[in-house]
């Protein structure tokens, strides 16, 4: 239990050490659109992955490719009507003549349904999710006006306006641009519930590579950190409590460690040892050379004491003079 105990320690501390980094760089913040932070965890919940925009208006392109020209669709069972949805946006398709709202309004719906071919606004956009307690919460007003209490319809019109709340759910096998609503009720035709299971509720980090955060590189160093701290402190642990070894005996594999030391000790004298032998054989060739240098200089003086001598007019005659300078050369290259 005790080396359990530490291992786990250990990699709690590094994984907390690399959270706080990758928090410090995050270019997400609590203000950013459709992005809420966990009070609990503190980790950030990007919705915006879920979030749709018309086919023409992304890019900067008219057209993309694999692009949604429709929103997202809740269906209403036992409900007389089926939902039309978008997050932190509103709806992609052109809502007109909506009840209750001006027309300056239509194209801030953000969810709607019809009935008997009219169209109603359950809420307009907004881009602030929230969380209650552990839930994140989409909350949409302004909507229609709500029907008069026991109405289906809205001939009988109220003061109060239609609304919605979205609680989103983790789905991790869910792709990450994929979002499923499910409608899940409504008590007075006012406000609506909804449940949306998305990869993009399970909270996460994202790290803006402009930050100075760490890159692929960073965090396989600090893996490698992690791993390696596990080792030696786990080892460590295990070595001083099941084995009872002190001192240097307490690190993990130590006679392995010893013997890589002993290694690459030998190898360093080894080294040192071959070029101090050149180093001293350099020496010697040099030496050798300057005397060889020095003879040769005396042998030098000979020729100049010839040719002086042959200068003073000592009556020695050409053929006399190159016979000795041939035969000196010839000793020379014996």
């Amino acid at each position: 239990m005790k080396l359990s105990s530490s291992a786990h320690y250990a990699l709690f501390l590094l994984s907390s050490f690399l959270g706080l980094s990758s928090a410090e760089s995050s270019h997400l913040n609590d203000d950013s659109p459709c992005v809420a932070r966990s009070p609990t965890t503190g980790l950030y919940f990007d919705l915006s992955a879920i979030s749709l925009s018309p086919p023409e208006l992304k890019n900067g392109k008219k057209v993309v490719k694999d692009a949604r020209d429709d929103s997202w669709h809740a269906k209403g069972h036992d409900y007389p009507a089926n939902f039309t949805i978008n997050f932190c946006a509103p709806v992609i398709e052109n809502v007109t003549d909506v009840v209750g709202i001006e027309s300056s309004r239509w194209k801030n719906v953000s969810a709607y349904y019809k009935r008997d071919d009219k169209v109603y606004s359950i809420g307009e956009q907004a881009s602030e999710p929230i969380f209650r307690g552990r839930k994140l919460v989409l909350n949409y007003t302004n909507g229609s006006p709500c029907p008069e209490e026991g109405s289906m319809g809205s001939s009988n019109i109220s003061k109060r306006h239609k609304s919605t709340i979205m609680s989103f759910l983790c789905d991790r096998d869910a792709p990450a641009t994929v979002a499923t609503p499910s409608f899940v009720g409504t008590l007075d035709s006012c406000t609506y519930f909804f449940e949306v299971r998305s990869s993009a509720a399970c909270g996460g980090i994202a790290v803006d590579p402009n930050a100075g955060g760490l890159g692929p590189g960073g965090v396989f160093g600090v893996i490698m950190l992690i791993a390696v701290a596990v080792y030696l402190i786990g080892g460590c642990a295990y070595q001083r409590t099941v084995m009872h070894q002190r001192g240097w005996r307490q690190c993990p594999n130590f006679s392995l460690w010893a013997g890589v030391f002993d290694f690459v000790k030998d190898m360093f004298i080894i080294l040192f040892s071959s070029l101090g032998s050149i180093c001293r054989i350099n020496r010697s060739r040099s030496s050798s050379g300057y005397m060889r240098a020095d003879t040769d200089g005396g042998r030098g003086g000979v020729i100049g004491a010839i040719g002086g001598r042959g200068g003073r007019g000592q009556g020695r005659d050409v053929d006399a003079e190159n016979r000795l300078i041939d035969q000196l050369d010839e000793e020379w290259d014996d």
